[in-house]
């Protein structure tokens, strides 16, 4: 494997084109200079919030205030995501969230004073028809009164928010800029080099005796650290703990979820449903063994190939026009635009020395919806940026469609655009295949995608939700807590027959969604509702397809339940995680059957 280059050694046709955001750094600082005013002119409606005059005007400038800021936060979010070693992106990045700190703390005021209203005012503004376009918005205000604290006290957790998320800067940091990890030998005694880019890579590959090295080494440097992380994952714990007793709140898990008005039956329902099929799991797990054909399935046979011949190499090239054949069914307007997102360079592609590990989208309102990759030329790759892709173009509509104060939309429906796509792409290659060798490593890609998202990510939500249960109650959530935590978990999660490797109670720690609290649950419901969706546009019924591009559209204008209602999801019951594992189950079998056919 290649030793990783320095960025300024990549192609410019490689890395993503920033200038929708700032066209230079030194655009950047102009505009970075110019955000006190705006937060000023915000925080001068303080004590002013008592007309619909005064809120239209102070929403107005909030906004204004906001969009500035969201520019720059992602500009140096992204410059630091580049190379982690960069002073100057990282000295960017810490400016910008000392202005959003102090954008927040200025405007603090604002939920508590307009509540503080009596309820006829509040009524009577909320009703008037100039307000309209803010509806929903402030109906939401009103429906989270008994939580809102006073105007000071807001303030006062507004102002802290830079110092709180100080155990989630610490832990990014040792994981991506500090921690260091020993090269690593293959089968052929020849020597690797190890990085956060290139572990999973490296699980991936056929050289068991890689994988396992590999492994060792990367939870070597983990453990090494453990007591750090575990202190640092406290910290997130005990101030989400702290929050919602202050906020009046039953715990943590009901604070995160109220944001959303979700109800805490939908986090148990998929729990309690991903438990009662926990044989699928373990019937995959053994299909596994069999194929690779080890006496024992340890955790670095996991991301393991099913099928070594088919393990091709994929060029960027060719996944761009893989994923553009995948995307047909949800029509021109979206195929095109995904073309646009490959030719003015939305994406950065290749992993470069320093780079964030990992894959997400971002950008602002104004923006790209940009992709950081770190594409390695596999088909999981191509599934990569299939998926960040679909957030993006999830971005794209609800720009294109909302006001800016409805263009975020909620993290609950974050991952079913990006899931859709997963799920279109598998479809199609499947579709086009003739080779068993192929078929089968297309289907395991599918199990896969069940395994790491339904049950992994089910996995880590039971993880967060008992360990903040532990913060709550006051219980010790140091490294052996957690640790003996998660090997617990990972027992129930992969069976008897899976042998648990010391290495494996360490994983937790490099989990970086644990620093937002109570998220990944939304992975495992949001691929849920996608293999749901995603078999409803298969057949190209034009009706469920503009059903679904309008729940792309909707951004933040509504409650994620009822989007996903829209688009044919209800997720108020088991019935979708049910569809959805009914779909496991048949794929499963396919490759059952496939693996019969080559006498695996």
């Amino acid at each position: 494997m290649d030793e990783l280059k320095e960025r300024s050694e990549i192609s410019e046709l490689y890395k993503w084109d920033l200038s929708s955001l700032f066209a230079s750094d030194a655009a950047f600082e102009e505009a970075l200079d110019a955000i006190d005013d705006k937060i000023a002119a915000a925080a001068a409606f303080r004590g002013r919030l008592h007309s619909a005059e005064e809120i239209l005007a102070f929403l107005k400038a909030e906004e204004e205030a906001g969009l500035a800021m969201s520019q720059l936060f992602s500009y140096s979010s992204l410059r630091k995501s580049e190379d982690t070693r960069d002073s100057k992106a990282l000295g960017m990045y810490s400016r910008v969230y000392g202005k959003y700190a102090a954008f927040a703390g200025a405007t603090a005021f604002a939920e508590p004073e307009f509540l503080a209203n009596d309820e006829e005012t509040l009524q009577a503004i909320v009703a008037d028809e100039r307000l309209q376009d803010y509806t929903f918005k402030l109906n939401d205000l009103l429906r989270r009164k008994p939580h809102t604290l006073s105007a000071g006290e807001e303030k006062l957790l507004a102002g802290l928010a830079e110092a709180l998320g100080a155990p989630q800067f610490a832990a990014e940091a040792l994981m991506d800029t500090d921690l260091v990890f020993d090269s690593v030998l293959n089968e052929k005694g020849e020597t690797i080099p190890l990085n956060n880019a290139n572990y999973i890579p490296l699980q991936m590959d056929n050289d068991r005796t890689l994988r396992k090295n590999s492994f060792q080494a990367y939870y070597k440097s983990y453990k090494q650290h453990i007591n750090t992380f575990a202190a640092a994952y406290t910290g997130v714990l005990k101030a989400q703990a702290a929050e919602a007793q202050a906020r009046g709140y039953a715990s943590a898990r009901a604070m995160a979820l109220a944001a959303d008005n979700i109800p805490e039956s939908v986090y148990d329902t998929l729990v309690e449903t991903v438990h009662a099929h926990m044989d699928l799991m373990y019937r995959y797990l053994r299909l596994r063994r069999r194929i690779l054909k080890v006496d024992e399935l340890h955790y670095y046979d996991v991301y393991a190939p099913l099928c070594a011949e088919a393990a091709a190499k994929v060029s960027y090239e060719e996944a761009q026009k893989l994923i553009l054949a995948a995307v047909k069914p949800l029509g021109t307007d979206y195929v095109g635009q995904v073309q646009k997102a490959f030719e003015q360079r939305w994406i950065d592609v290749y992993p470069n020395k320093g780079k964030s590990g990992g894959a997400y989208s971002d950008g602002c309102y104004t923006s790209y919806k940009y992709i950081m990759a770190n594409y390695t030329d596999t088909l999981n790759d191509v599934s990569m940026i299939a998926h960040e892709m679909g957030h993006s173009m999830h971005s794209w509509y609800t720009a294109n469609s909302q006001p800016y104060h409805y263009s975020d939309y909620s993290m609950f429906v974050a991952e079913v655009a990006s899931t859709v796509n997963e799920n279109l792409l598998n479809d199609s290659l499947l579709a086009a295949c003739t080779d068993p060798k192929e078929k089968l490593a297309l289907l395991n890609e599918r199990l896969e995608g069940f395994k790491g998202t339904v049950y992994r990510q089910t996995m880590f939500a039971e993880f967060e939700m008992k360990a903040a249960a532990m913060a709550m109650k006051g219980d010790p959530t140091n490294a052996e807590a957690l640790c003996s935590l998660y090997e617990d978990l990972v027992r129930l999660y992969f069976g008897d027959e899976f042998v648990i490797d010391e290495e494996v109670r360490y994983e937790w720690s490099r989990i970086p969604h644990f620093y937002f609290p109570f998220y990944v649950f939304v992975y495992a419901t949001g691929y849920c509702s996608a293999a749901a969706i995603a078999e409803m546009l298969k057949d190209g019924n034009e009706q469920k397809v503009k059903e679904y591009k309008e729940f792309l559209s909707m951004g933040g204008s509504r409650y994620p339940l009822d989007e996903l209602k829209h688009a044919g999801v209800d997720l108020t019951s088991a019935a979708p995680l049910e569809i959805a594992l009914k779909k496991f189950e048949n794929v499963l079998a396919e490759a059952e059957k496939t693996a019969d056919e080559l006498g695996l």
